[in-house]
């Protein structure tokens, strides 16, 4: 089998980004996209804070936008999911990594992993049905479109309260819904919270259900103690419960920090020769389209310079 330059494994703004640097550099990428092809942003609705489009664009016909441009320039796609990789491959030097996708298998001088990662979700019957239409997890993202109005943010950590704490920007009134009767979230977090006048709290309490038909208008909670059920009415629901990188596949492969994010250094270099990291698989941090792009750009001008000094 031919051996490629660079396999890309994931597809997302940083994924597409990557692929778009190293096809302009010659390396004729291929991306192994996923059945869930697009990342996070194929479940938002409108994209109002990345650069170049001054009106504002839905997710999902961006990526299709930034998926063309990588095409254009001569990134192969498969749309498929990887089920398993090999990386360094029988101790060979250089490395040749292995990626298997069902009974096919890829071999690549080098990878890009931008498999991203996944809000974590309350699962509720119409949570999903709703996203996008006022249930969100991304309060820098979507936290404009709720300007003036009343919205609910269900977590206690310091994700939770720092979404919160940002939201109370634009909304009017902030309430914080958390299944304990305390918040897990930093004292500095906590405090600065507390004073703000736009935050309430409703404790020891789950949402059970989002309410609404085209949108979101209200949500059906339950006291954990008590059993008791009531309606809360609120135009936006921000689940704030924290994100898991999709680094399932490279476990034990792959040097992840101790919440299963991929470690990079020098740039987006891996501890792997010939493997690098770009998006919300390595960013626990910033978790933004803009950044993820920035990282994908970096990973595979990382990448071209590794296959490089290969004399590839």
């Amino acid at each position: 089998m031919a051996t490629e330059n660079v396999i890309i494994i994931g597809s997302g703004p940083a994924g597409l980004t990557a692929a778009i640097y190293a096809a302009r550099a010659d390396l004729t990428p291929f991306m192994i996209e996923g059945y869930q092809a697009g990342g996070q942003l194929m479940l938002t609705s409108e994209v109002e804070n990345f650069p170049g489009y001054p009106n504002g664009i839905m997710g999902p016909e961006m990526m299709a936008d930034i998926r063309k441009q990588a095409e254009r320039f001569g990134t192969r796609f498969l749309t498929k999911d990887v089920t398993k990789v090999d990386f360094c491959r029988g101790g060979v030097t250089p490395p040749v990594h292995v990626v298997h996708v069902g009974d096919e298998k890829f071999e690549a001088n080098s990878i890009i992993i931008s498999t991203g990662a996944s809000a974590r979700l309350i699962g509720l019957p119409n949570e999903r049905r709703l996203m996008g239409k006022g249930v969100t997890t991304c309060a820098t993202c979507d936290g404009a479109f709720f300007r003036n109005m009343d919205v609910a943010v269900v977590g206690g950590g310091d994700s939770a309260i720092e979404e919160a704490t940002f939201l109370t920007r634009f909304c009017s009134k902030v309430t914080v819904i958390h299944r304990r009767d305390a918040l897990r979230a930093s004292k500095i977090m906590q405090d600065r919270a507390h004073a703000n006048k736009k935050i309430a709290f409703i404790w020891d309490t789950v949402v059970e259900d989002v309410l609404g038909e085209k949108e979101v208008e209200g949500l059906k909670l339950k006291n954990v103690k008590t059993g008791e059920t009531s309606t809360f009415k609120a135009a936006g629901l921000f689940v704030a419960i924290g994100h898991d990188p999709n680094t399932q596949l490279f476990k034990d492969q792959i040097e992840m920090d101790q919440n299963g994010y991929i470690t990079t250094r020098d740039g987006m270099k891996t501890n792997v020769p010939g493997v690098f990291a770009c998006g919300d698989v390595q960013d626990h941090v910033y978790r933004q389209a803009i950044t993820a792009a920035g990282s994908g750009c970096q990973a595979a001008i990382d990448c071209e310079k590794y296959l490089e000094s290969l004399g590839h």
